[in-house]
């Protein structure tokens, strides 16, 4: 019997995100036996109380987040290019989560963990302040609509937040394929004291960030994608 989250189950962090709309999406066989094969060994429950990385990881090494990895390709990869770190990927996607699972244990990827539930809830229980060597989000929604441009992720409170995790000399790596929501984040990050621009203004592409399939193809197509590297002070 599976115990993938289903419906039931998988309600009570549902019920409480707060830094994603949850998208519908149907479970494949793979992913579903992923929970049962790979769970106990890569996902990580939430909860209340701070998170022992060393523990949870086997091993000690600088951490990073991740903050909504969607279907986890490009997360798998940058593990795979960064065994030295560790990474903490947050999700609520279900079907996301079991992909990720999939990958993570076909591929012996033993330096990712994932913990399904709002990443606003992790920071404030699970992390505790400058315990983090990087930050990760990428694509995130951008709610092109006027009136939903307050339920974007990236607002002066969270970064505020956020930024507060984020050992000195560490990094926060955002990237945007929608220009108006670049422009955003590029005013919001500007303005945070903790936090200072590593380019002048838009940063290169970083090497260990890979193309996603997505992005390929609106390239394709001729849209942009907007890199923005800061680090704290």
């Amino acid at each position: 019997m599976t115990t993938m989250p289903t419906d039931a189950t998988a309600a009570p962090f549902m019920r409480t995100i707060k830094s994603y709309v949850l998208r519908a999406g149907r479970m494949g066989t793979g992913q579903m036996r992923a929970f049962d094969l790979y769970g106990p060994r890569f996902l990580l429950p939430y909860s209340p109380r701070p998170l022992d990385t060393a523990a949870a990881f086997g091993r000690q090494a600088p951490l990073v987040l991740e903050i909504g990895f969607g279907m986890g390709a490009a997360t798998a990869q940058i593990a795979q290019q960064r065994p030295q770190d560790n990474f903490l990927c947050c999700e609520v996607h279900v079907p996301g989560v079991g992909a990720l699972l999939k990958r993570c244990g076909e591929e012996q990827i033993n330096n990712i963990r994932i913990v399904p539930h709002d990443a606003v809830e992790v920071l404030g229980h699970m992390l505790g302040p400058d315990s983090l060597d990087g930050v990760h989000i990428f694509f995130p929604d951008p709610w092109h609509k006027a009136r939903h441009h307050k339920r974007r992720l990236i607002q002066p409170t969270f970064v505020a937040r956020l930024s507060k995790h984020i050992k000195p000399g560490g990094y926060l790596h955002l990237a945007t394929d929608w220009q108006p929501y670049a422009e955003q984040m590029l005013e919001v990050l500007s303005a945070e004291p903790l936090l200072v621009n590593s380019a002048d203004g838009y940063a290169p592409q970083p090497d260990y960030r890979p193309l996603t399939k997505f992005e390929q193809r609106g390239i394709k197509l001729g849209h942009g994608v907007w890199d923005l590297v800061f680090t704290r002070r």
